[in-house]
Formats: C-alpha cells, structure tokens, sequence
C-alpha cells in the first residue's frame, strides 16, 4: 500500500473540470442544493444554500475538486467565482487550471 503522495496520487494528480467555453448553462443551480453524492461523496447529505456566500464557497469547493464538466457548469457561476477566488480552499492544480482558464475566457487575471 502508498502511504505518500505522488505526482500519481492525490489531488495533484486529478482531472480538473473545466468547460469547453464560457456558455452560460441552460439550467443553473440556485437556492437550497444537495450535492451529488460523487461531488459530497464523504460525511451525510448536507443542505447548501446559494444565496449565503459562505455556503457557495463550499460548493465551489467542492465542484471545483470533485465534480464534472456538467457539474461545474451547473453549480458553478463563474462571475461568482472570481468574486469569491481569494477565499476558496483549492489544491494548486485546481487553482493553476482555473486562473488559466479564467485569463483565456474572461481576460481576468487571478492569483493562483
């Protein structure tokens, strides 16, 4: 068994979802949401609400780390993101992939 991390395991190693582009989706998540379970797969179902920052901040979170291209699409309002960026608890390769993917679609630039 590993008992360390690697370049081959941990949250550097993982996919980082990112969208194609910056269509907004046909359906966005808001008010109350329960993330699903490949998203909030530790711990039982939690109720977050969009409205309160706090509560979006964990979300993205945990969208950014675990969740799919539709996931992030779903839950993830990218103005929203940039506004809660300095906030956000995030492995390096999520930060690295988003700050880049933000500078070619929005033209923003963001600390990693």
């Amino acid at each position: 068994m590993v008992t360390s991390r690697s370049a081959q395991l941990g949250p550097e190693a993982r996919p980082v979802a990112l969208p194609d582009d910056d269509a907004p989706s046909t359906s966005r998540a808001s008010g109350l949401v329960q993330l699903p379970v490949h998203v909030r797969w530790s711990g039982a179902p939690k109720t977050y609400d969009l409205d309160l920052r706090q509560d979006r901040a964990r979300v993205y979170e945990q969208v950014l780390r675990e969740g799919t291209t539709e996931d992030v699409r779903f839950y993830v309002d990218v103005d929203q993101l940039i506004d809660l960026w300095d906030e956000l608890v995030l492995p390096r390769s999520v930060r690295q992939a988003w700050a880049e993917w933000i500078l070619r679609h929005r033209n923003v630039e963001i600390a990693c």
